[in-house]
């Protein structure tokens, strides 16, 4: 992230990781800051710059409907979840960088809302079309029938300072479309700021500033930065995407480096991922296609609050993925007490379609993703020092800034996924 010129998007999700319907005025909820830099020099030999925007306020707020500039009036599509992926495509077109081996378009900030309208029926059952059920406490939706709509979003556009050294820009709003005082506790808030200073060269890169604020009508809102894949899908997206990884990363050689300052946390029912690693296949291991029934995500999320519990216990085994691999190969079943590390793991939930989950087991939420999904949530533990991971509750949490090295593609190939054996059988 030390290149000048920045490729940053936003994108926001209802509970299923679709539009459904579009804030009022908001657009359809997919938007850029895309830019590159001019740079001459003044008259004492001094180099001043200039901000080129390759996105403009109008492409950002082309909603459900609106031909895409370039297009024909008839292409337009009108459903706001196939116009958002549409959006992004074109978005991409815009901020595209030619590069080798494959050009590549933006870093993706996501924002989701955690309300689910059972009542309506909005989104599937693990892919497939859903019956409408009484609210539970499991799903919120606090004033009914409305709570999951999309937020408010007022964009900064990325500027030069007043002395032309500093690069600012940045997103926030909230989910209150009434809201009229967004510093009040009792409203839901998010922001992002990007800023770095402009024509450094001893690797000081962008610096991402993020907030997230839940509020008793918005009680479950998540905030990611996210490096998606520059095609195909990404983790639970079942549509064509755009982003910065040009080369799909494959377990196991593959590292992420990051610089985390956590200032202030969100108290026990706060999860927050030092890395957040999402995949899509099938249960026979066949990549992803677009079938929603059959496609399954798969999720590896690190937590470091140090207020998250490991469900995983040997009382509790269906918290447990079945097996442990340590980074040396060995592997331990759960039901070995004395060798497996249950403290290692918040939580595993098998996919909803796993027809032979290894028993007892506990079934991902089948609502959450467009498709079922594996969720395995681990916590500091000294079994992930191996791999560059916190060993111990408070690394790198408030008062613990660190630059990371992750083993992320060894930790992604010891880990446990479902995953069903295939047989031939050749008949003679």
């Amino acid at each position: 992230m030390q290149r000048d010129g920045l490729r940053v998007a936003w994108e926001a999700w209802n509970f299923c990781n679709e539009v459904g319907q579009e804030a009022p005025g908001m657009g359809s909820p997919r938007g850029a800051d895309c830019f590159d830099i001019q740079a001459t020099d003044d008259a004492q030999g001094q180099p001043v710059y200039k901000v080129v925007h390759r996105v403009t306020d109008a492409d950002n707020a082309l909603r459900a409907g609106d031909p895409f500039p370039g297009t024909s009036a008839n292409s337009t599509v009108t459903d706001t979840d196939r116009y958002a992926a549409a959006k992004e495509l074109y978005l991409g077109d815009r901020c595209q960088v030619p590069d080798s081996p494959v050009p590549w378009q933006f870093w993706m900030v996501m924002l989701k809302n955690g309300n689910l309208d059972t009542t309506a029926a909005i989104c599937p059952d693990n892919g497939r079309p859903a019956r409408p059920f009484a609210q539970t406490s499991r799903f919120p939706c606090p004033g009914g029938t409305g709570c999951m709509n999309q937020p408010l979003v007022f964009h900064n556009r990325t500027a030069l300072d007043d002395a032309g050294r500093w690069l600012r820009g940045g997103l926030s709003g909230t989910y209150e479309l009434d809201a009229t005082d967004l510093g009040s506790n009792d409203v839901s808030y998010y922001s992002v700021v990007w800023e770095k200073q402009i024509g450094r060269t001893d690797g000081a890169g962008w610096v991402f500033h993020h907030k997230l604020r839940t509020s008793a009508k918005y009680p479950w809102l998540m905030l990611y930065l996210r490096s998606d894949a520059t095609r195909g899908f990404s983790g639970g997206y079942h549509y064509d995407t755009r982003g910065m990884t040009k080369i799909v990363p494959e377990s196991p050689d593959f590292k992420v480096r990051l610089t985390l300052e956590v200032k202030q946390g969100g108290g026990p029912n706060s999860q927050f991922y030092l890395m957040d690693m999402g995949s899509c296949w099938k249960n026979d291991g066949a990549p992803c296609d677009g079938d929603t029934a059959t496609d399954v995500t798969r999720y590896s999320e690190m937590i470091i609050n140090p207020e998250t519990p490991a469900w995983c216990q040997p009382g509790r085994r269906d918290q447990c993925p079945p097996w442990h691999t340590f980074r040396n190969g060995t592997r331990v079943h759960r039901d070995d007490t004395a060798r497996f590390p249950y403290g290692a793991y918040h939580v595993y939930c098998s996919p909803g379609n796993a027809r032979h989950a290894e028993q007892p087991t506990t079934y991902c939420d089948p609502y959450s993703n467009p498709q079922p999904q594996e969720i395995l949530q681990i916590v500091p533990h000294p079994v992930w020092g191996e791999f560059g991971y916190p060993t111990a509750k408070g690394q790198g949490w408030i008062g613990d800034p660190r630059a990371w090295e992750l083993d992320v593609g060894a930790l992604s190939h010891a880990l446990y996924f479902y995953q069903v054996a295939v047989s031939v059988l050749s008949i003679m």
